[in-house]
C-alpha cells in the first residue's frame, strides 16, 4: 500500500469574486434599439438613474444642452435638452397595451391637443424607463428646440465679431445647427451690464450670459466658494458676484470653460488671439505634483494659454488658476540662450554644442572616483532622470535633489511643487526624503572631497551651497532654464528647455505616469536636455543609445523595476499607473 501524497506547497491560486452583473434596459433611439444600465455615475460618480441624454449618447446620439455638465449637479433649467419621447401605454390592469403585431402600444408625449406646441422633456433629468423610446430627431423635437433657441437669443447681443468665445460657442454652433433663420420677436432687446469686474482674473458680460448657472454651481459644489447668484427678475436676470471685484478663489478660470457662450471671459487671454489660430498641443501642467492634464494654446512660437484636458484618474475636468497662468516664464526675455565656457581670463564665453560635450565629458572622465556630485530638478523627465543616474554611477558620484513644498487645498493642488518627485526616486536620483545628501554634499566641497558638481534645474545657493562653496569647485556644469545664482558661477553652462519645448514623462504623486508633448521651439542655442544629456553619455561611456524620445523612454523601461513592460506606444494621452 503506498503511502499517501505529501500536500502540496503551492497554494491554490486565489480567484477574485466576479463583479456582478451590470442591470441593464432595453430602450430605443430614434429607431434604434440599445441596451443601457439601468444606474450610472452621477457628478459625484454615485449610482443614480440613468438619464435620457446618457441613454442618448450610449446609442451614439447627441443631444444638445447647456446647463448640464457631467461633472455638475443637474439644473436642468437651459432646456435645450427637450425631447419627445414615448412609453408603453399600460390598460386598466396595469399590463401593457399590445399592437395588432404583439409589440407594446407606445404613448408619445407629444399630444395633439394644441397643434404647432409639443410637449417633451428634457433628457439631462428624466430618468429612462423600460420600453421607452426616445425621438431626438423628430419633428416636434426640433421644433421644441427651435423655440428654445429663439427665446434664449431673444435679448442676446449679436457681437460674435468682437466675442472671445467666437469659434468655441455652444450658442453660436446650436444656432447653425438646430435653430431657424427668423425670429417673432420684435420688441428691443434688454440691455444688461458689460465689461463687469467679476475678480482679478474674471470679466462677466450679463448680456451675453443665457443663466445656465453652470458657474454657479461649479463654484459652491466644486469649489467650496458660494460666491455667485442670480439677481433681479425676468428678462433682468444676471450673474452677479456675492462681494463685486472679488470672486478670487483659486479656480475662478474654470467658470470661463465652463460657459457655453461669451458671458465670463479671461482678463489673461481676453482679445490675445483668435482661438482658431492655436495649435492646440496635450501637455501636463508642471506647477506641482498633481499633473493636471493641459491642452497649451500657442501660435507662431508664443504660448497664449492653458486649458484643462479631462483625465478623471488626475484631475477630471479641472485645473487651478495658478498653474494655468504659469506659462509667461517660458517665453521670458532672460530665457538662457547661449552654451557657455569659462575662458582662461574667467569669463564666461560662447561655444558649439559639441565642444561643450566633449568638454563635459573630459571633465567628468578627469575626475577620481567620489569627487563628483550631482543635485538634480523634481522638474526633470524621467528620460533625463535616468540618463543622469547613468552618468552618476560611471563617476559615483553622490546624488540629491531640492524638495518644493507648498500648502495643498482639498481639490487639485498638491502640497509637492515638483511635477516629478517620484521620477527623481524611482530612477535612483534621491532619496525618499530630498535633501538627504545636500549637507552631504557642501561639507565634501568644503572639505575638499567633492571638486566637480553638476547642477540640473535648480539654485544650489538657495539650499546650502552657496557662492563660496561654489567658488571652490574645479568645475561646475549647469543646466538650466532661467539664470540665478548658480548659473552665474557655472564653468560649462548648458541651456536647457522648458516642458513646453520637449517631449517626455512625468510621475504626479499618486504614481501616474503620463506624457507630454512639444508645443513650440527652445529659444537660441538651448535644447531639451535629454538630447545632449545622450551624447554625454555616449561620450563618457561609450554607450550608444536610441536618439528618439520614443527609443529612449523603452530603453529605460527595459532597465528601470518601476517601469517594466511599459512602452512609449502604449502609454495613452492618459497616462497608466507605475507603483511607487
Amino acid at each position: 500500500m503506498s503511502a499517501p501524497a505529501a500536500p502540496s506547497s503551492t497554494p491554490a491560486p486565489v480567484t477574485a469574486p466576479a463583479a456582478p452583473p451590470v442591470e441593464t434596459m432595453t430602450v430605443m433611439v430614434n429607431g434604434k434599439t440599445v441596451q443601457v444600465p439601468k444606474t450610472m455615475p452621477d457628478w459625484q460618480g454615485k449610482p443614480a438613474p440613468t438619464t435620457m441624454l446618457q441613454a442618448a449618447k450610449i446609442a451614439g446620439v447627441d443631444i444638445p444642452h447647456y446647463c448640464y455638465h457631467d461633472k455638475l449637479p443637474i439644473a436642468g433649467n437651459c432646456r435645450m435638452c427637450l425631447v419627445e419621447f414615448g412609453t408603453p401605454m399600460m390598460g386598466p390592469d396595469r399590463k401593457p397595451v399590445l399592437n395588432e403585431d404583439g409589440t407594446p402600444k407606445i404613448s408619445r408625449s407629444v399630444l395633439p391637443y394644441e397643434p404647432g406646441t409639443p410637449r417633451g422633456a428634457i433628457a439631462c433629468a428624466t430618468p429612462i424607463s423600460p420600453g421607452m423610446e426616445i425621438y431626438a430627431n423628430s419633428k416636434a423635437t426640433h421644433q421644441m428646440r427651435e423655440s428654445v433657441l429663439e427665446s434664449l437669443l431673444i435679448n442676446h447681443p449679436l457681437d460674435c465679431t468682437i466675442c472671445d468665445q467666437a469659434g468655441e460657442c455652444k450658442l453660436q454652433e446650436y444656432s447653425v445647427q438646430h435653430g431657424q433663420a427668423g425670429s417673432q420677436f420684435v420688441e428691443t432687446k434688454v440691455h444688461k451690464p458689460k465689461a463687469v469686474d467679476l475678480g482679478p482674473r474674471i470679466v462677466l458680460d450679463d448680456e451675453r450670459c443665457i443663466l445656465c448657472t453652470r458657474c454657479i454651481r461649479f463654484t459652491r459644489d466644486i469649489a467650496g466658494d458660494d460666491a455667485l447668484g442670480i439677481v433681479n427678475r425676468g428678462s433682468y436676470n444676471t450673474i452677479s458676484a456675492f462681494n463685486p471685484g472679488h470672486f478670487d478663489n483659486n479656480y475662478t478660470l474654470n467658470t470661463v470653460d465652463l460657459c457655453p457662450v461669451g458671458a465670463l471671459t479671461s482678463k489673461d487671454f481676453r482679445f490675445k488671439m483668435r482661438v482658431w489660430f492655436l495649435k492646440e498641443t496635450k501637455s501636463l501642467c508642471t506647477s506641482c505634483g498633481t499633473g493636471c492634464n493641459i491642452t497649451m494654446g500657442s501660435r507662431e512660437g508664443v504660448i497664449h494659454r492653458y486649458e484643462p484636458r479631462e483625465n478623471d484618474a488626475v484631475n477630471g475636468p479641472w485645473m487651478c488658476d495658478s498653474g494655468r497662468l504659469n506659462y509667461r516664464w517660458v517665453g521670458h526675455a532672460d530665457r538662457l540662450k547661449q552654451v557657455l565656457r569659462t575662458s582662461a581670463d574667467g569669463t564666461l564665453q560662447p561655444i558649439s554644442w559639441n565642444a561643450a560635450i566633449e568638454s563635459a565629458a573630459l571633465i567628468l572622465t578627469q575626475a577620481p572616483q567620489g569627487s563628483v556630485a550631482f543635485v538634480v530638478s523634481g522638474r526633470q523627465t524621467n528620460e533625463e532622470l535616468f540618463l543622469l543616474k547613468k552618468l552618476a554611477t560611471h563617476t559615483g558620484a553622490m546624488t540629491d535633489a531640492v524638495a518644493r513644498d507648498g500648502e495643498p487645498d482639498r481639490l487639485l493642488v498638491s502640497e509637492d511643487r515638483n511635477p516629478n518627485s517620484n521620477g527623481v526616486r524611482l530612477t535612483g536620483m534621491a532619496f525618499t526624503e530630498f535633501g538627504f545628501n545636500l549637507t552631504k554634499i557642501a561639507d565634501g566641497i568644503a572639505q575638499g572631497r567633492i571638486k566637480t558638481l553638476v547642477v540640473f534645474g535648480e539654485d544650489v545657493t538657495r539650499v546650502g551651497i552657496g557662492p563660496e562653496l561654489l567658488a571652490k569647485l574645479d568645475a561646475l556644469i549647469v543646466s538650466d532654464i532661467l539664470p540665478n545664482a548658480t548659473t552665474a558661477a557655472a564653468t560649462l553652462l548648458l541651456p536647457g528647455a522648458a516642458h513646453a519645448e520637449k517631449r517626455g514623462t512625468f510621475v504626479n504623486v499618486k504614481g501616474r505616469l503620463q506624457k507630454f508633448h512639444k508645443a513650440v521651439e527652445a529659444p537660441g542655442e538651448a535644447r531639451p536636455e535629454w538630447e545632449f544629456l545622450l551624447e554625454l553619455v555616449h561620450s563618457l561611456t561609450g554607450h550608444n543609445g536610441y536618439r528618439t524620445i520614443e527609443g529612449l523612454f523603452n530603453q529605460m523601461a527595459a532597465e528601470v523595476p518601476a517601469f517594466a513592460g511599459l512602452e512609449w506606444a502604449k502609454v495613452g494621452d492618459t497616462g497608466v499607473t507605475v507603483q511607487i
